[in-house]
């Protein structure tokens, strides 16, 4: 026997057995290798000859199994599969083939039995992993020829699924794979922390957080915000979410309210009407999740100044929206539409643009960029808020210069975002942003530096008015040759349509601070240069785009006046038309659509008559709005009342009319003047 099969029969690894001088030979002896290809020759006809059955074969095969188990424990990996009930069913034969070895003689019998059966095994096992790859092979030409059932194809079963679900993200309107990618909310940037830890690290922005408390409320796990322990405890306030429709791939959901919120709202809108915010405050002691009260007393708090209570309760109601979602609503995929005709949807894009612009504030333009994205997926048609009008301010600040350019060339073809000045503006400063990258190749960098020339040139002819505030927004004196030049002048903001005016207002209001860098300054000198050399050439560009001024740029539409008022900014707002000026303006529904969806009206309140009505009630009217003297009284009263109000009513003005002819008559007497200045105080009359 050959000491590699003796090897295998201890079940020893090469150079775990002792070291020995006899053992260390240079080969197998002739006569080794000789009886080991005897060996190979008869496996291998025993592999190619049938199997037989019957007992006798089927013990030879039980007692292989049992054997295998320290024949050669390399066929553990091979067949791990397979070993497992092999090993429980067989530990008897084991422990009988331990027990009967006695004398050397059975000894080398069964050892020569062992070496045979292990080297089948090992050819057997070979066979078995040449089988599996092939199996294998089969399958895959198989799904690459399209041949395998529809069963076996996971991704076949989902593509039509998500078909007959509608939940595929095509759009019938221009480019909804575009669309998509633009519109993409990531969950981990909609929490502010993401983004202050990246700043300031880990340990800077949860070093004042306390532990845990064992007596905590456990709270439901949200994206927007996270429960305070300060809050109430939550209770549903009666807000539900419902799923309208799914039309090609677009689901539309909308907000609920049942009846007992209904009649909150109904309280919420007389504490409105009496102009008394403690009346607000009030209602929300008893409702603490009501989602208007909470909109409109954080405008209270915001213009007293505790801009730390404002944010809470904005933070409150997206917590109360966020628990009544949906469970198909989706806040990452960009299908999920609002109606903002929907009263009831309207609190919810006017809570996320609040919390949107306390994040801006607070320092945290890539969050408030995703807040922004998530408004514009609700209804990227209508545009309700107009966020494309501060989409491009929150790119640049963020630095999302790529997904800015993005954005302009996928909506450019259908929105025409060329004609509103702050992304003809921005999308140059982004360009001249991508220049002044140093990991630039040289030609690339000079290819972005010629487009943002360009496109900063187009941008000031076709919105010259542009300049003149941004540069006295940005404390910079413009050379005499430009304030003398009659395109840049006074005159040139003179003749400018309204919504131009608007639009120009609210760009330069908005963004001046991304003009104050040196370099941009500087780019901004050479390019005046250069379009007013233009201008005196008389590129016929510059005429072009003073016809589209005159023809274009009339009248805003209503979802831009309602950006501005939300902007507050005060040029802006000052541009407003007075038809929309005159409007009162609620903090809990800005300019709401004239073409509203009511799902519920108010109640007309009941004003009872004057002459039914008498001074004392209506004294006691004016302490309590709900004060009502002649509710419960009788019918066959009724008359009594109204007289004797009436003549109470004769009494008091009798009283009236008396008090005022009294004030009237009464003449303070002045003191007697002395006409004679040098009289001498001390002398005697």
């Amino acid at each position: 026997m050959s000491s590699r099969a003796l090897r295998r029969l201890k079940g020893k690894r090469r150079g775990q057995e002792a070291l020995d001088c006899g053992d260390l030979t240079l080969g197998d002896s002739p006569e080794e290798e000789e009886q080991a290809a005897a060996e190979e020759e008869q496996l291998d006809t025993a592999n190619v000859s049938p199997q037989t059955t019957g007992k006798g074969s089927g013990r030879k095969a039980k007692k292989n199994k049992a054997q295998k188990n320290f024949s050669n424990i390399y066929e553990l990996i091979c067949d791990a599969d397979n070993d497992a009930p092999d090993e429980e069913a067989e530990k008897p034969d084991e422990n009988k083939t331990s027990g009967v070895e006695k004398t050397d003689n059975r000894d080398k019998e069964k050892s020569d039995q062992k070496q045979e059966e292990a080297s089948k095994k090992s050819l057997s096992g070979g066979d078995r992993v040449k089988k599996k790859k092939k199996k294998k092979k089969s399958k895959a030409t198989s799904e690459d020829g399209q041949e395998a059932l529809p069963d076996d194809n996971i991704d076949l079963l989902l593509e039509n699924l998500k078909q007959s679900n509608g939940l595929s993200l095509q759009n019938e309107d221009c480019g909804g794979s575009d669309r998509r990618a633009v519109l993409h909310v990531e969950h981990r940037n909609l929490n502010p922390e993401t983004e202050l830890k990246r700043y300031f690290g880990a340990r800077a922005v949860q070093g004042d957080q306390r532990p845990r408390q064992r007596n905590r409320h456990f709270h439901r796990s949200t994206w927007m915000t996270s429960p305070k322990d300060s809050w109430p405890r939550f209770s549903r306030p009666g807000i539900s979410m419902t799923l309208l429709q799914s039309k090609d791939g677009i689901q539309f959901f909308t907000f609920e309210h049942n009846r007992d919120y209904q009649q909150v709202q109904f309280k919420f809108l007389d504490a409105v009407e009496s102009m008394d915010p403690n009346n607000i405050v009030a209602l929300l002691q008893l409702n603490p999740y009501h989602i208007d009260s909470l909109l409109q007393l954080s405008d209270v708090c915001r213009i007293q100044e505790d801009q730390e209570m404002a944010r809470d309760l904005i933070e409150r109601a997206l917590y109360s929206f966020e628990c009544a979602f949906h469970p198909l609503f989706s806040l990452t995929s960009g299908t999920c539409r609002l109606d903002y005709l929907r009263p009831e949807n309207r609190a919810f894009y006017l809570a996320l643009y609040k919390h949107m612009m306390f994040l801006e504030k607070r320092g945290c333009p890539r969050t408030a960029l995703e807040y922004c994205k998530l408004i514009l997926s609700l209804d990227p048609d209508s545009d309700p808020l107009c966020m494309l009008l501060l989409i491009d301010l929150l790119m640049l600040r963020s630095r999302e210069y790529q997904s800015l350019l993005q954005l302009y060339q996928d909506w450019e073809e259908h929105r025409n975002l060329s004609q509103l000045p702050n992304f003809a503006f921005s999308t140059a400063l982004c360009h001249f942003h991508l220049s002044q990258q140093e990991d630039l190749h040289p030609e690339d960098t000079d290819k972005q530096r010629r487009k943002a020339d360009q496109m900063l040139q187009d941008a000031l002819i076709m919105f010259p008015g542009v300049l003149m505030p941004l540069l006295d927004l940005c404390t910079v004196q413009p050379d005499a040759t430009v304030t003398s030049h009659a395109f840049f002048g006074p005159k040139s903001q003179i003749g400018h349509p309204p919504a131009l005016a608007e639009l120009t207002a609210l760009y330069v209001g908005r963004t001046c601070n991304l003009w104050r860098e040196t370099a941009v300054m500087l780019w901004l000198e050479e390019s005046v240069k250069e379009v007013l050399r233009r201008v005196d050439a008389e590129d016929p560009f510059v005429e072009d785009c003073q016809n589209k001024r005159k023809q274009r740029y009339q009248s805003a539409p209503r979802n831009i006046h309602r950006h501005v008022l939300l902007s507050e900014i005060k040029e802006a707002v000052a541009s407003l038309p007075l038809d929309v000026t005159s409007q009162p303006m609620m903090g809990f529904d800005p300019l709401p659509p004239l073409d509203s969806v009511m799902s519920y009206t108010r109640p007309e309140r009941q004003h009872v008559g004057a002459t039914n009505e008498s001074t004392l009630s209506l004294f006691f009217r004016s302490l309590l709005p709900d004060f009502n003297l002649q509710g419960e009284l009788r019918q066959e009263d009724d008359m009594e009342v109204a007289r004797a109000g009436q003549e109470l009513n004769q009494e008091v003005n009798r009283l009236m009319v008396a008090m005022r002819d009294m004030l009237a008559n009464i003449r303070f007497q002045e003191p007697p003047r002395d006409d004679n200045p040098y009289r001498d105080e001390e002398e005697w009359d």
